[in-house]
């Protein structure tokens, strides 16, 4: 099971303190060491970083924890791999251009039969292997063809949350997925959320001891939502959203939300072949 991490605040903020708790689930305090990937958004551009390798050994995650690069929306992945090799091109979140933005996606999950459908003359191709990258292209050759762009955003969100319903029809679909403006979450079987405001008060990481004082850090003003796979501190009030469930922030505030009927699957163990131990057997 992959490790996802999306923020959205009303003033840019950095992610210094989130990313140091969820980098140790990347070979630490979890299995996921088959890469790592963060997105920042500034304005109409993204900063990015991809990283095949554990993130808790790898030097450009330590450059991250430390280097606090402030930003409005940002989105980070663990990988655990499954489908696809261990590789910088399979490594989340995958980033588009589409009508003139930067779209990015990371998902957790495996969706075993699911097979792109045959588009006359794509825009999107997948350049790695994993289906996630795939269900992405998708996801934006549809939007495109469509005309849904045209729509308003309100509009527009009802369009992508039936298409992750129909994703998470095939198997396990847990995402987050932005265009800069607004971080939409879906959840299929994990996923937890947390709006932080005033007042603000001092958290503590689960996955490695980093307290912050927020208040310290902060303006009475300032509006900051994290969305996990599970909770990343142990004494904040975290809200487990449950399968089907969907919420969009947009600078910090959640401003839609709503619940499909999907099928709950379970995530599948990690098939060890012949010759593998479990540490290097793919994973999901």
């Amino acid at each position: 099971m992959c490790e996802l991490l999306g923020m959205s605040a009303n003033v840019p903020t950095d992610l210094c303190f989130s990313f140091a708790g969820l980098r140790q689930r990347g070979g630490g305090t979890g299995p996921h060491r088959d890469g790592w990937g963060v997105v920042f958004y500034e304005g109409v551009g993204v900063r990015a970083f991809h990283d095949p390798g554990a993130s808790v050994s790898s030097e450009v995650a330590q450059l991250l924890e430390r280097y606090p690069i402030k930003s409005t929306v940002a989105m980070c992945h663990i990988r655990q791999a499954n489908v696809g090799s261990v590789a910088l091109e399979n490594t989340h979140p995958f980033i588009r251009e589409l009508n003139g933005r930067y779209w990015s996606f990371a998902h957790n999950g495996q969706l075993p039969d699911y097979r792109s459908p045959q588009r006359e003359d794509p825009r999107y191709r997948p350049v790695g292997q994993t289906d996630s990258e795939a269900l992405f292209c998708d996801l934006l050759n549809s939007l495109l063809q469509s005309g849904a762009l045209a729509l308003s955003q309100s509009a527009l969100i009802d369009v992508i949350v039936a298409h992750c319903k129909a994703f998470a029809e095939q198997g396990v679909f847990n995402v987050i997925l932005s265009n800069g403006d607004w971080l939409f979450s879906f959840c299929s079987t994990k996923l937890a959320a947390i709006t932080r405001r005033a007042p603000f008060r001092p958290a503590t990481l689960r996955d490695c001891e980093i307290e912050v004082d927020f208040k310290a850090e902060t303006s009475p003003s300032d509006v900051v939502s994290v969305v996990a796979t599970s909770p990343l501190t142990y004494d904040e009030g975290w809200q487990i959203m449950q399968p089907g469930e969907w919420r969009v922030w947009d600078a910090g505030e959640l401003v839609q939300q709503g619940r499909v009927d999907v099928p709950v699957f379970a995530h599948p163990k990690p098939a060890h072949k012949k010759g593998q131990t479990p540490s290097d057997a793919l994973r999901v």
